[in-house]
């Protein structure tokens, strides 16, 4: 199934501050995105417009042609949201906090998976280890461990890369490629360069508010 996700003149704001208006951009599956712009231009807040978790100050998202509010069933069902946080409980091992993942996205991976996905992200050896007591770099890695178990057609990451090392910035990357050669949508933010010949960049410089 082809996908789409629409951006339709959309303006943010933070706090009296309006950081860009009137962006529209349309993804369609197999596009790989990076979002860029200075610090604090509104990067990680245009991602959380997407996934439905902030509102714009105007315009609509839309998915497969239907405003997310609409169809937020649907769409929290095609989406896989990292943001900044790990988004781990820290009380669960790592094992346990993918189980967990596994069970509330209702994702058909197989056991078997969830161990090759620990494995993926250099977390095999430290499964039964709760989170709390790992690294920040290694709780990051539980939650990119998530890449490997979810179905869900777009992705949308916020720093992925960060307390990740070389070779784990060209096994996410290669990942990606992976995932939009099959159809899928990546959009993320990095301050990092990402070494992908497919991805394309949209600069938020270009939808700045000007006073």
């Amino acid at each position: 199934m082809l996908h789409q996700l629409q951006l339709e003149q959309i303006a943010c704001q933070r706090g009296d501050k309006v950081l860009f208006t009137d962006l529209s951009l349309t993804f369609k599956s197999g596009d790989f995105v990076q979002i860029e712009g200075h610090n604090g231009m509104g990067k990680t807040s245009l991602l959380r417009i997407i996934t439905g978790l902030a509102l714009p100050l105007t315009g609509r998202v839309q998915w497969n042609g239907e405003d997310i509010s609409l169809c937020r069933e649907q769409f929290h069902t095609d989406l896989l949201y990292l943001g900044h946080l790990s988004g781990v409980k820290p009380e669960l091992t790592a094992w346990e906090n993918l189980r967990f993942y596994q069970k509330i996205s209702t994702c058909e991976q197989s056991e078997s998976a969830l161990w090759q996905a620990l494995e993926t992200v250099g977390l095999a050896g430290r499964e039964d280890i709760a989170a709390g007591r790992l690294s920040a770099g290694q709780q990051k890695r539980i939650g990119l461990a998530r890449l490997w178990l979810s179905q869900a057609p777009l992705w949308i990451l916020d720093e992925p890369f960060n307390a990740i090392d070389k070779y784990g910035v060209t096994v996410l990357t290669e990942h990606f490629e992976r995932h939009v050669k099959n159809g899928g949508i990546v959009i993320l933010t990095s301050h990092q360069d990402v070494p992908s010949r497919i991805l394309h960049k949209v600069r938020l410089d270009f939808y700045k508010f000007l006073e």
